[in-house]
């Protein structure tokens, strides 16, 4: 049987064969010739933005440049999912490389979120990283994490370092023997297209009760039962 470690390293070194192409409309000194990446599944593209960016800057006058984003097939890719989400969400059925627009002017502020640097992402990444601990283990995990850890975890991620990530990470995918697996399993759903909200109603059983105040603090101050969270996309 194949041992967890060999199955995450899989899952870490995905790569999807990806082909960025500039946009037809941006001025160009001379012609613009594609930049091909192996994208890691488990990145952000805002990781690879400054590859991107200083290929194509070689044949645009500075002027011209202004804040980058990614386009597949009209749809603007948002730099907060993970690449490999997007990829499956909207390409999983095309052929290889998938072939990704750069653009450079007429940033779509109704579809995608600013990101002034990789600081945002960082963020973001570890605000997800708290809200899955608080669901497994109240928070205790992550919270007991010195800041170096923190950082340790996000450079793994960064970096591209399976063990560098993994070294920290293992500590929040973990549980005590007599509790036999975490309080509750996170996870998120995404869609393609559109504003999604979705009601999500907790009910605390029995023998959960002593959960109650936590129910409320994930839902706003509501006690469980009459609990709702929204989420958009």
């Amino acid at each position: 049987m194949t041992d967890d470690k060999d199955v995450l390293r899989d899952v870490w070194f995905g790569r999807i064969p990806t082909c960025f192409t500039l946009y037809q409309d941006e001025i160009t000194e001379r012609e613009a010739e594609p930049y091909y990446l192996l994208l890691p599944r488990v990145s952000y593209l805002t990781l690879v933005t400054d590859k991107v960016k200083k290929h194509f800057q070689k044949v645009m006058r500075q002027e011209d440049i202004s804040e980058i984003w990614f386009e597949y097939e009209g749809t603007p890719l948002k730099w907060h999912y993970p690449i490999g989400l997007l990829f499956d969400l909207l390409a999983s059925s095309s052929a290889l490389p998938w072939n990704i627009t750069v653009h450079f002017k007429s940033f779509p502020e109704k579809d995608l979120l600013h990101c002034p640097s990789k600081d945002a992402i960082e963020a973001h990444f570890m605000s997800c990283m708290k809200e899955a601990d608080a669901l497994k283990h109240k928070s205790q995990v992550i919270n007991e994490m010195q800041k170096k850890d923190h950082k340790q975890l996000w450079m793994g991620l960064q970096n591209d370092r399976f063990d560098q990530f993994w070294a920290i990470n293992r500590k929040l995918m973990e549980y005590p023997a007599e509790e036999n697996g975490f309080r509750y399993i996170p996870f998120r759903i995404y869609q393609v297209t559109a504003v999604w909200v979705g009601i999500q109603r907790f009910q605390a059983s029995e023998e959960e009760s002593e959960d109650e105040e936590f129910l409320a603090t994930l839902t706003g101050g509501e006690r469980s039962g009459k609990a709702r969270k929204q989420w958009t996309q």
